[in-house]
């Protein structure tokens, strides 16, 4: 990897130092020591002048010196007083010359050469300031990063878990590779492809690995890029860059984070003609001014396609929208597949294994828990990366780093353990809940003293009114524990409320299941706010009437939950009692020993 090394101040003080000791050096020697003329007249009987100069009032020339037991020559000057001077100096066999020797070149070297030296230290640092941001002159130009057809490096293997995606760019790669068999028939390829997906899903691994099939030039640039301090400037390079891209022709053109460019104008608190806004305006007049022909293909990336302008969707730009959604299980193992090429797994490694206890997880997470997994392997002086490497991995993603030497006293301990066991409990007791995996009172994250990990056994996309109503008694599990075993409750369930809470408000405004409210969706839709995310307080849609209705109904969802929750803890008791106190002598045990305290409790 290339190191760039950034400019000090220091260089500047080194350097100025460094050029005061070459001009004192120089000084030393080119200084003329001006000296009374009966001391020239002994140092010339003692044989020490070595050459003079002369004029009507002026002696100059040189003289032997002895300076810390050394002999050198000086430079000196003197008045002339004797008129028959010269044969004085024959005398003594001194030579002599009629006409001082000018010292001016000399002394313009000495100013000549600090003024040289200080120019080639700016040059050096202009050069190397505009390497790094840019000059004055090149403001304009484009910032892209271009990879030609050998750099790219990336072809549609590497992109694993995106077979939907990958199949609607072959068209793309198609045309970019022979353009005559579409302009045959008179077609045009869309001029603007938009990849929209969560963070992490792959998008500019997709666009690259086009790239990388097709066989053309590569640009990429993020949106932010385009934006300057100069006005004008962002619109200079959008216009440089379609200029040079048409000469590569045919290449593609990548935007990643197109909403730092493309936010919907006129809206907002500042609104207004900025910069933005006229590099946003140039973009759209690109794209509508080249040939589709050429082969010049725009592709970006967002995860905030809701607050795009509108003139950038139509018909004729980004006309052909693809989505790179988060993985599902057969997705994720081919993921874990292509970063596992790279590491020593054990030969027992179950990869599908790992790709069930990973739902949500995209193809960067994937990544992470793969090297998280050969972290842990190597910290435990292990020569490969099995299966437990990697649930320790998961573990670790989801739940944060284990904090065993965070003292806890006894009875918080014994608080947290319950909390955790009533979580376990309820969810092993009511039908169509996550498999518990693992209860901990290790404390973990930030905030977490303890966790119960439940982990999927396949991806879901629709929920049941009786599934969300049993997890959010499982969510109320932990503070039912608290009010049975203690008659007191504690701040260790503020994660569960929030969650509770948030299941029940979707329940009641947005998938209308409310028995009083009925079939109604009170949440505003949020893909038509240019701004959701503002801060401000939004508009409602309803009375406050039916506001007070929507807060009955989730207090009453939670209330009734909490209820049953806690009859179900009630009623396994001895159960609850058995799995607090084994937690609290091992600190972590597994789903499966709960599991069996319950089914023999149940049978006895």
């Amino acid at each position: 990897m290339e190191k760039h090394h950034k400019f000090s101040i220091w260089y500047v003080f080194i350097a100025i130092w460094i050029v005061l000791i070459l001009q004192n050096l120089i000084a030393q020697r080119l200084t003329v020591e001006r000296i009374p003329y009966s001391e020239f007249v002994r140092a010339l009987q003692d044989g020490r002048v070595v050459e003079v100069a002369i004029t009507q009032d002026r002696i100059q020339g040189k003289m032997k010196s002895t300076q810390e037991g050394r002999e050198v020559e000086k430079v000196f000057s003197t008045v002339r007083v004797d008129s028959d001077l010269s044969q004085l100096l024959e005398k003594y066999n001194v030579t002599f010359k009629g006409v001082v020797e000018s010292n001016f070149l000399k002394n313009l070297a000495s100013w000549l050469f600090p003024v040289f030296f200080f120019v080639g230290i700016w040059y050096f640092m202009m050069r190397r300031f505009s390497a790094q941001q840019g000059s004055f002159m090149t403001l304009g130009k484009k910032k892209a990063r271009v990879y030609m057809e050998d750099e790219v490096g990336v072809s549609f293997d590497d992109a694993a878990g995106v077979d939907e995606s990958k199949e609607e760019l072959v068209e793309v790669i198609d045309f970019l590779k022979s353009p005559e068999k579409f302009t045959r028939l008179g077609g045009k390829l869309p001029k603007g492809i938009l990849l929209v997906g969560p963070p992490g899903t792959g998008k500019t691994l997709l666009a690259r690995a086009v790239a990388g099939e097709s066989g053309v030039p590569f640009f990429s640039m993020s949106g932010s890029e385009f934006v300057e301090l100069f006005v004008g400037m962002g619109a200079a390079r959008v216009r440089d860059l379609f200029a040079q891209a048409k000469e590569k022709a045919p290449c593609i053109i990548f935007i990643d984070e197109l909403d730092a460019l493309g936010k919907a104008r006129g809206v907002g608190i500042t609104g207004g003609h900025d910069e933005r806004e006229q590099t946003l305006n140039q973009l759209l007049v690109e794209m509508d001014g080249f040939d589709p022909t050429l082969g010049v293909i725009l592709v970006a990336a967002t995860n905030r396609p809701e607050i795009l302008d509108p003139a950038l969707l139509r018909a004729g730009r980004f006309d052909r929208h693809i989505l790179v959604d988060r993985p599902d299980k057969k997705g994720r193992a081919e993921i874990l597949r292509v970063h596992m090429k790279g590491i020593t797994v054990d030969k027992a490694m179950d990869v599908e294994t790992v790709a069930g206890m990973t739902p949500g997880f995209v193809g960067a997470d994937l990544a992470n828990l793969v090297n998280e997994a050969t972290l842990l392997a190597v910290r435990h002086n292990k020569d490969k990366v099995g299966m437990a490497e990697f649930q320790e991995a998961v573990e670790r993603i989801i739940a944060g780093l284990e904090k065993k030497n965070r003292l806890i006293n006894e009875k918080e301990r014994e608080i947290v353990a319950y909390h955790e066991v009533g979580h376990a409990l309820v969810a092993l007791s009511l039908p169509g809940t996550d498999p518990v995996r693992k209860i901990s009172i290790i404390p973990r994250g930030v905030a977490a003293l303890g966790y119960t990990l439940q982990v999927p056994t396949e991806d879901r996309y629709l929920m049941s009114k009786s599934e969300l109503l049993n997890k959010i008694a499982v969510a109320l599990g932990g503070r039912a524990a608290e009010v049975i075993q203690f008659k007191d409750i504690s701040t260790g369930a503020h994660n569960d409320l929030a969650r509770a809470t948030n299941i029940a408000r979707s329940m009641v405004k947005e998938n209308g299941m409310s028995t009083e409210l009925g079939h109604i969706y009170f949440e505003k839709v949020r893909q038509k706010q240019p701004f959701p995310d503002m801060g401000l307080p939004s508009e409602k849609d309803y009375s406050e009437q039916t506001a007070q209705v929507i807060d009955h109904e989730i207090k009453e969802i939670l209330d009734s939950q909490f209820e049953v929750a806690r009859e179900i803890l009630t009623k396994q008791k001895r159960v609850l009692d058995k799995g607090a106190a084994l937690v609290l002598k091992e600190e972590n045990i597994q789903g499966e020993r709960l599991k069996k305290l319950l089914g023999a409790d149940k049978k006895a």
